[in-house]
Formats: C-alpha cells, structure tokens, sequence
C-alpha cells in the first residue's frame, strides 16, 4: 500500500508516519507540507511546497497512492473564523481535490476533532468550519472516513508544535489511564490514531464514516 501523508511534522502526524513505518504491508509514505521533519527512512520521502492551497506543481507525486492521511491541523484559539476556515476548511479540499484527480476512490482519513458541527449551523465556529469540512469531504468521490478524537497521548516521544498544547499533554497525560477507564469515547493514543488509519484504508472499517474515539480505537485494536 502507498500512503500520502499532510501534516507530518505535528504531534498526530509524527505518531502516524510511526506507524505506517512500521508497518510491513506499507510499501512507501509521501509526506506533503511545507517544513520538513528531519526524518530518514528508507519507505518515507518529503515533497515540499510553500502553497498547500496550490498543489498543482506537485500534483504527479499523488499518483498511485491508496489512502491519504489528513492530519494538518491548528487551534482555532486567537483566529478570526476566515483565517482558520481558510487552514481548516480550503486547505483539506485542496489536497482532497488533487488526491481525487490522481486516485478517484482512493481512502481519504480526515482528523477531525470531538463536537464537529455536522449541521454546520452550530454557535461554535470551529465545530462549525469542521463540521463543514466533514460534510465536504464525505461528498467527494473518495472513500472518506473521518476520526474525532478527544484527547489523545503521546506514545513515542511525539510533540505538538503548538506550545500550550504542549504544556497541557503533560498535565493531562498524568490523568490518562482514568479517562481511559471513565471516558473510553474520548481518549486515544497517537499510536491507536496511526494504526486505525491503516486498518481503514485495508478496508477494515466497516460501514461507519464519522468515528469517535472509542469506534475507532476499536478499529486499531483489531488491525
């Protein structure tokens, strides 16, 4: 299997490139972004572009590719909704767009985030500009699968680029094994996140599209 990767350079990303390494049945990964990640692996390659917005340049890289791991993500905190629906909602159909061009039913896995606005109507403006990027993607002619994830913990030294998130995974790391215990929907690993994308993309994910923690973390304890 060839895997397509954006947003490799971030906490969920270095946990999902980990795993597609690691994984036999994974012949190569094509990360695409614009910073590299100082990794070298004999399956993993980087195609670097200053515009994620314009992926024609590098649009040929695409091809052949089975599955798409979507994991380019910022924090709404600070940003006017025009600002992050341009990174959060134009920048996803953009690689969503090339992808299809090149693979038109190839898996595309979209890391969305716990309380998406499906209805897009919602008061919250970054559920709601999810919650449309959710619904966007669904419509295109990829296999489509889309992960909402609560919290979610490092496994393997992975970090987050944003520096308050930082802070607060090691706060919050302390307290995992009871969330996981009380809050099963709501928690995962980087390593759960990495291993449900793989099993989703060998088709292994049944008829469900929109996956909460706990369905998805049930997909990679079976894959």
């Amino acid at each position: 299997m060839k895997v397509v990767l954006f947003g490799a350079t971030g906490m969920v990303g270095q946990g999902v490139v980990r795993e597609c390494l690691s994984d036999a049945g994974i012949e190569s990964v094509v990360s695409v972004g614009r910073s590299a990640s100082g990794l070298t692996n004999e399956k993993f390659r980087e195609v670097r572009t200053d515009d994620l917005l314009d992926l024609s340049p590098i649009e040929a890289e695409l091809a052949g590719v089975d599955a798409c791991f979507f994991c380019l993500g910022v924090s709404s905190n600070g940003m006017n909704e025009a600002d992050y629906r341009r990174i959060t909602y134009d920048l996803t159909m953009a690689a969503a767009a090339a992808v299809a061009r090149q693979n038109p039913t190839a898996t595309f896995v979209y890391v969305s985030g716990m309380g998406a606005d499906s209805t897009e109507k919602g008061r919250v403006m970054w559920a709601r500009v999810r919650g449309r990027t959710e619904n966007a993607l669904l419509a295109t002619t990829l296999n489509t699968y889309v992960l909402r994830p609560g919290f979610i913990q490092a496994r393997n030294g992975e970090t987050s680029r944003t520096p308050l998130y930082r802070v607060l995974y090691r706060v919050v790391a302390v307290l995992y094994p009871v969330l996981r215990a009380v809050a099963p929907r709501y928690v995962t690993t980087t390593e759960q996140v990495g291993r449900a994308m793989i099993a989703l993309a060998r088709g292994r994910g049944g008829t469900e599209r929109v996956l909460d923690s706990r369905a998805f973390n049930a997909v990679a304890d079976v894959s």
